[in-house]
């Protein structure tokens, strides 16, 4: 999975609890887009997080 380029954004593990109170693991996948990326004028393709690309942390090309 890949990682946000610019926050660091990644995967999150954690657990599974059931109604019995046993646990098992998990993964939670954050939401990592391929996108074309204005960087020093020249267009880039970097892995970009949507919270990123909403707060506009970024200029897509």
């Amino acid at each position: 999975m890949a990682k946000c380029d610019i926050c660091g954004k990644g995967v999150h593990f954690g657990n599974n609890v059931s109604h019995s109170h046993r646990r098992s693991n998990r993964v939670w996948k954050s939401n990592v887009q391929h996108v074309a990326v204005k960087v020093n004028g020249s267009t880039q393709r970097l892995h970009v997080c949507t919270s990123c690309l909403r707060s506009n942390k970024v200029e897509r090309a």
